[in-house]
């Protein structure tokens, strides 16, 4: 079983997009078992709810994540992962910083899935429009359809 966390900032907006749409896609390919999605932020508060925006964003492909609550990374089972996925290259830094013994297993979810970008940021939506959700969603949502490939 492979074990994936996703890595932002307040786990209320970025990484709890990409993990509930990751476990909706896993169920809906039958292949719920075969993985655990994790998530958690650098700097979250531990049982915070999802934004409403990013619960409108996501819901639009189909996921309802009105049900995630943010974990802080320190509050995290995230030495357990196989795979770290984080939003920015910050981040992974941050998480390097805090757990050194997870190099080699970090990585930004786009420099994962793809080798190709220049940018391997997905800009976090917090404080702004319905619309810069939705775009931070469908950038999640394409990278998320290609880890599935991988898996």
């Amino acid at each position: 079983m492979k074990n994936i966390n996703f890595v932002c900032t307040g786990n209320i907006c970025r990484s709890a997009m990409a993990h509930v749409y990751l476990q909706k896609k896993l169920y809906d390919i039958d292949k719920q078992n075969e993985v655990i999605v994790n998530s958690c932020g650098t700097r979250a508060y531990t049982g915070d709810k999802i934004t409403d925006f990013a619960v409108k964003a996501i819901g639009e492909y189909g996921v309802d994540g009105k049900n995630h609550r943010a974990t802080n990374i320190r509050s995290s089972d995230i030495l357990s992962a196989d795979i770290v996925l984080c939003m920015t290259t910050a981040h992974k830094r941050d998480v390097l910083s805090i757990y050194p013994q997870l190099e080699g297993k970090v990585f930004t979810l786009k420099e994962y899935v793809s080798k190709d970008n220049e940018y391997n940021d997905i800009d976090d939506p917090w404080g702004y429009s319905l619309d810069i959700y939705k775009k931070c969603a469908k950038e999640i949502v394409e990278c998320i359809d290609k880890l599935i490939q991988t898996l």
